[in-house]
């Protein structure tokens, strides 16, 4: 497979932003799914939003399976809490299984010696009514330079039998409608069947002889991530699923709401957690959350009143100068292959624009990707030999009503994680401020200074680059960005102009 699909650049970015709010015994253990393999014909390639260079390119090489089994419901005699300490037990009776045929496309090292033995299994985004992989599009860097094989999931009926589109002019959403010789087969029976069947894809990769989508390669440990709507099931899978089923080694939840999504919905009883959701402090496997300014305050987000203490299994990271989506996820990182090129890109604020969907403001222009990269890179780690990310500071953030991002004399965010894009600053990149069409509000704003306003802050380009050398060194040993994005983010801030 030469290249991912991909669509018109205004709908580059819906499949990452949000659409909607979103001691038991085990199940019997359904009988493994059939996978049948690596699929071709119809359009030729995967239909996926993911990245656009050639993963040959980079040594990985991606294919696409059709997996087919039955898949079992859920449901709970009390509440779902608050508290994330469900007890949810398999469906009974009238429609508690039924019977689907998914796709899962996997990307992994061409060479298998190149295999770190980490699988990352990506919930898919459906948001605009298509399949998307925000965290691939976000952290494949890191994931390519680690040797990770990642493997993506149709968990979700709007992949496959087509939703609602988001963008004006988009193309049919869904494998179904978008590719219908590739797709014909498939047959999904509703999201209240998607927690079993993202299950049993982490149990298919984890390899059996009948069941083994990564041809050959011996999976060691299996991590679970979703962003934005996929994150919202993510809390509810942890919560409510991995208690029983204990597939997953740990979990990567990005971006989320203070909610979670419906346990089940029609035309089974709709059962709806209570909000705020929070992770359940007894799982026993790591979990890391990701979020971004804009996920703690924006309406129909608000994760402030379910933020959580740092435990021996949980960490949250808060990254000050971030939006929900960004300009990397709006087209940059889309053919990002660690040239340098992104870091350049992403620190000419004074070229900053409204995006692909023509925002009022210029979209933000933060350091987002990088931080999701070392949290990847993070809790690879924790799960492989128990090393623990590092703590970090929270946002500060004045309750309201409402709630606001406390921000210092530049305009940018005080705490939370820091990078060399707020504490040396050339702009300032907030998580809200803008407006226009559709999910615009999600994507940020970015401020650029003016000549004045450098010229106050850095007496000279020297000044600059020491200011923003000292700040991204700093972050790579504080464990908040790797030293690849470091490197190339000080060679763009020695490229540029500030201060000069």
């Amino acid at each position: 497979m030469k290249k991912c699909w991909l669509r018109t650049a205004s709908a580059l970015i819906v499949g990452i932003v949000v659409l909607a709010g979103a001691s038991s015994a085990s199940a019997a253990k359904a009988p493994s799914p059939t996978i049948t393999g690596p699929i071709t014909g119809g359009a030729g390639m995967p239909r996926i939003l993911s990245s656009s260079f050639d993963l040959a390119d980079v040594g990985y090489e991606g294919n696409e399976y059709f997996l087919a089994g039955t898949a079992t419901a859920y449901t709970s005699a009390t509440p779902l809490a608050s508290n994330g300490k469900w007890k949810v037990t398999p469906a009974t009776g009238t429609n508690a299984t039924a019977d689907y045929k998914t796709r899962v496309v996997v990307y992994r090292p061409q060479a298998a010696k190149d295999f770190n033995g980490t699988v990352i299994v990506e919930w898919l985004n459906v948001s605009a009514g298509f399949d998307s992989a925000p965290d691939w599009g976000l952290a494949h860097r890191e994931l390519i330079r680690a040797g990770s094989a990642w493997v993506g999931v149709s968990a979700q009926s709007v992949g496959v039998q087509g939703g609602s589109m988001t963008i004006a002019g988009a193309a049919p959403g869904g494998l179904k409608g978008g590719d219908p010789e590739r797709y014909a087969s498939l047959v999904h029976p509703g999201d209240s069947y998607s927690y079993d069947m993202f299950t049993q894809v982490g149990r298919a990769v984890k390899g059996t002889k009948k069941t083994d989508p990564l041809s050959g390669l011996k999976a060691k440990k299996v991590i679970a991530i979703g962003e934005s709507q996929s994150a919202f099931r993510m809390v509810t899978y942890i919560d409510g699923i991995q208690p029983i089923e204990k597939v997953f080694d740990g979990f990567f939840v990005h971006s989320r709401s203070n909610g979670a999504a419906n346990l089940s919905q029609a035309p089974l009883p709709v059962i709806t957690p209570e909000a705020p959701t929070f992770i359940r402090n007894d799982l026993g496997v790591p979990v890391m959350t990701l979020q971004t300014e804009s996920d703690l305050v924006l309406p129909r987000l608000e994760y402030l009143s379910a933020r959580q203490k740092d435990t021996k299994n949980f960490r949250l990271w808060e990254v000050a100068g971030t939006s929900h989506a960004d300009a990397y996820t709006g087209g940059i990182g889309f053919s990002d292959t660690g040239d340098g090129k992104a870091e350049a890109a992403l620190l000419d604020v004074a070229n900053a624009d409204g995006g692909p969907l023509g925002c009022t403001q210029p979209i933000n222009y933060g350091p987002h990707f990088s931080v999701v990269s070392a949290a990847l890179h993070a809790l690879t780690n924790w799960v492989a030999d128990g090393t623990a990310p590092p703590r970090a500071p929270r946002l500060e953030v004045t309750a309201g009503p409402p709630a606001a991002i406390t921000r210092d004399a530049t305009g940018n965010a005080q705490g939370g994680i820091r990078t060399p894009l707020v504490d040396a600053p050339t702009a300032i990149l907030r998580g809200d401020g803008n407006a226009g069409a559709s999910f615009c509000q999600l994507f940020g704003s970015t401020l650029a200074f003016n000549d004045e306003q450098l010229a106050a802050l850095y007496p000279s380009h020297k000044a600059y680059v020491a200011a923003f050398t000292k700040s991204a060194n700093k972050a790579v040993r504080d464990g908040f960005m790797l030293k690849p994005e470091a490197k190339n983010f000080i060679a763009a801030a020695k490229a540029s102009n500030v201060g000069g």
